[in-house]
């Protein structure tokens, strides 16, 4: 059983049959070996070489603090450099600089450079851990590296001033679009002013702020209206008092008392003046001296004091009248301008006047009464409306004052951006000299060579071992007889096929040493002038 092992594990993996071959082979690995390195690693000399600048642009910062200054531009950075590429890839862009520099000479036509150079320039990214961009590189590549540094200074300095550019179009677009708005918001709130003030102006007096004065003045009204009319019946008792001592007085005309009789008019005044100085009494109870009822209650007093008086000495006139028996002097005692008659009448077209007066002035407080009356009904009305109008305003002015604001923030964000002062690109490293080419990477063509060439080695080697129908070890012999080999012949070789092996043997490690010596130093050298 361990004999059928071994025997199966020497069938997978013949060492001795391998080692044969690689000594019997090895000139038909190492020359297609060499052979493939050569053609790879002398291709990436022939090949004409591009040189590949660059230059690091990093993503400054606004210097102002965005507590003071708000920037009104997009903080999207990697979708307005994508903008901004687009832009400067455009194929009017990259025409001014392929007619600028004069690049690819040839045969192609102006679609063909522009598609040619888009594939010479790279933008790589830089961003932080947070995934934020804080630089990109920009890169160029051309057949010459003077060409190659140019071009990317020009487009270097072609995204610094497209930045400034848009971040100031677009400061200045966003002012302007608030100052558009702006301009719609005070309009508006400029009508619903303009209604609140018409509104105001048409129900005067019956807005819901003037409640209370409302209040105060018809409160005023009702108690002026109580005055009036308590001065109405006491004007009216008065009428009534001096048509009593008109109708007295024009009795006395009649027969003629003798004897010293007193008629029955002065009782009838002394009552009177009883009563208007208890009247008196109780004004002065309540009010003071200056009060008008007490200035008229006096008057009154002064007037029937008056009165009394002078239907005394009427009386006495009289008397020594009838004496006489004068109907002459009688008739122009009567007819006197003082005479007590013509004063009382005097006193009761004026008590009439008064009359007349107080009742105008209450029918006149009386309009004013239910015009304020109405006013205070309709304010309920006038509230709802108000505040329909007013919410509507409310919301204008929230809106105007809103977009004022934004609207200042934005220019002063614009200021900030034309001042430079917002976010910019600022190059960190200039566009260099390219001093090795980009491509082809002659070090990495010299170990594809290597690769190219071992596979070549492998293949010929293999194939020829493949194809040769000769057998070279005793197993092969072994594996097509029918029957065991008894005696064994041994090799007789001679000098002349013993020098020949030696030189076999000595022009195989020389070919190795010059295969291996040659790859290395042309590594070396790709290495170092590559």
């Amino acid at each position: 059983m361990p004999d059928e092992i071994d025997e199966i594990a020497t069938e997978s993996f013949d060492t001795e049959r391998w080692l044969g071959a690689a000594k019997r082979r090895h000139l038909y690995f190492l020359i297609p070996l060499f052979f493939g390195w050569v053609v790879v690693w002398g291709a990436s000399w022939v090949i004409s070489p591009v040189y590949r600048s660059g230059t690091l642009i990093l993503v400054e910062q606004p210097s102002m603090p965005k507590d003071y200054v708000t920037p009104n531009v997009s903080d999207d950075l990697q979708e307005r450099l994508q903008s901004i590429t687009q832009q400067i890839l455009s194929r009017t862009r990259l025409l001014q600089i392929i007619d600028q520099g004069r690049l690819y000479a040839g045969k192609m036509t102006p679609d063909e450079k522009v598609e040619k150079m888009r594939k010479d320039i790279e933008i790589e990214l830089v961003k932080d851990p947070h995934d934020k961009i804080t630089a990109f590189n920009v890169y160029y590549s051309a057949r010459d590296p003077l060409l190659a540094q140019s071009v990317t200074s020009q487009l270097t300095n072609l995204f610094i001033n497209e930045n400034v550019e848009v971040r100031q179009q677009l400061s200045e677009d966003t002012t302007q679009f608030l100052q558009t708005q702006l301009e719609a918001a005070r309009n508006t709130l400029a009508e619903q002013e303009e209604k609140i003030r018409e509104f105001k102006g048409q129900h005067i007096g019956e807005m819901p702020t003037q409640q209370q004065s409302n209040l105060a003045i018809l409160g005023g009204l009702q108690s002026q209206l109580q005055n009036a009319e308590d001065g109405l019946n006491t004007a009216k008792q008065q009428r009534l008092y001096l048509q009593t001592l008109v109708n007295q007085y024009k009795a006395l005309q009649g027969p003629v008392t003798t004897g010293g009789d007193v008629p029955d008019s002065l009782p009838a005044l002394d009552k009177e003046l009883e009563r208007l100085k208890a009247q008196l009494a109780e004004l002065r109870s309540r009010y003071t001296e200056r009060h008008p009822d007490i200035r008229k209650v006096k008057e009154q007093i002064a007037q029937t004091e008056k009165t009394r008086e002078s239907l005394l000495r009427d009386l006495s006139a009289k008397n020594s009248a009838a004496s006489a028996d004068d109907p002459k002097t009688h008739s122009s005692t009567d007819l006197s301008p003082n005479s007590p008659l013509m004063q009382l009448q005097s006193q009761l077209h004026a008590n009439q006047l008064e009359i007349d007066t107080r009742e105008r002035t209450i029918a006149g407080l009386k309009t004013s009464i239910g015009e304020y009356q109405g006013r205070l009904n309709q304010e309920p009305v006038r509230e709802q409306q108000l505040a329909d109008l007013t919410r509507g305003y409310d919301q204008s002015k929230a809106n105007y004052d809103d977009l004022l604001k934004k609207k200042n923030e934005s220019e002063m964000a614009t200021s900030m951006e034309r001042l430079q002062q917002g976010e910019r690109f600022r190059v960190l490293d200039p566009a260099g000299l390219p001093l090795k080419p980009d491509f082809p990477n002659r070090l990495k063509f010299c170990g594809m060579g290597l690769g190219v060439g071992l596979a070549l080695g492998l293949l010929v080697a293999g194939g020829s071992e493949f194809l040769d129908d000769r057998m070279h070890s005793e197993k092969e012999i072994k594996d097509i007889l029918p029957v065991g080999i008894i005696v064994e012949i041994p090799e007789v070789l001679n000098f002349a096929d013993q020098e020949k092996a030696k030189k076999k043997i000595w022009l195989g490690w020389a070919t190795a040493a010059v295969v291996v010596v040659t790859i290395l130093a042309g590594s070396a050298f790709s290495y170092l002038r590559g």
